[in-house]
């Protein structure tokens, strides 16, 4: 049925084909089709705009005007048949690191503890790509029953062993509960718990008050999901030791 209502438009003549807005659209409403970025379908599109800032070019706005409702049902059907379309490579441009990849040899307890050489030689624990958490689409692959750690992005600059003591085994969302839209935040968590069937959350941060706000977060989002799942809270001290656990 056709009401006037916001939905996403793309400007076509302005879109390079970069893909970053894809990975952002919960719903699954965008994908890249003949190098440019594309609406799936009116009724995917729930007019949020969460994909806006991701736009180099400015090519995405929020407009007013008739189309198909927005059908919930249809989003989650759409989701569980096909995982989110990723952006081709493309030379004009686009980052890397927002579009998904997952890494099909894990990192065994033995590589994770192997110390960092100075020419660079230490075993990573990450599994994927995207990392941040306003990149990471809720329905991504590598969500699905997963580990979860929450990490301020302060946290990894802090705390050496990040890999070995907490990343090892687990899926990674980092984000600056300061900086970035709580609002926006607690929403992807709703997203993240409602369709990804997360396991646990590791919640880690730093011992300053702006950290304090990402647990919260985290709860807020599991409510609004009905989601109880098992939550750690670890407080990082400013010199880089754990001063609480929770």
């Amino acid at each position: 049925m056709k009401i006037k209502r916001k939905i996403i438009e793309i400007e076509e003549e302005k879109c390079d084909g970069c893909g970053q807005c894809v990975p952002s659209c919960a719903e699954g409403a965008i994908r890249i089709v003949d190098g440019k970025a594309r609406l799936v379908a009116e009724k995917y599109c729930d007019g949020l705009g969460a994909c806006l800032g991701e736009c180099p070019r400015d090519a995405l706005h929020v407009v007013e005007r008739e189309a198909d409702d927005f059908d919930e049902k249809a989003v989650e059907e759409h989701l569980r048949e096909s995982s989110p379309p990723l952006a081709p490579p493309s030379a004009a441009g686009g980052c890397p690191t927002s579009r998904l990849q997952s890494f099909a040899k894990p990192v065994t307890c033995a590589d994770a503890n192997r110390p960092v050489s100075r020419s660079g030689g230490g075993a990573s624990a990450l599994s994927h790509w995207p990392v941040q958490i306003k990149l990471v689409p809720a329905n991504a692959p590598f969500l699905k029953g997963a580990d979860l750690l929450v990490a301020a992005d302060c946290t990894p600059f802090a705390y050496p062993d990040i890999h070995r003591d907490f990343l090892q085994g687990k899926v990674l969302m980092v984000g600056c509960p300061k900086f970035d839209d709580a609002e926006s935040y607690i929403q992807k968590f709703t997203d993240v718990f409602k369709m990804s069937g997360v396991r646990s959350v590791t919640v880690l941060t730093m011992e300053v008050p702006c950290c304090q706000g990402l647990p919260v977060i985290v709860k807020r989002g599991m409510a609004a999901a009905n989601a109880d799942i098992p939550m750690s809270h670890i407080v990082v001290g400013v010199q880089g030791k754990i001063v609480r656990r929770e």
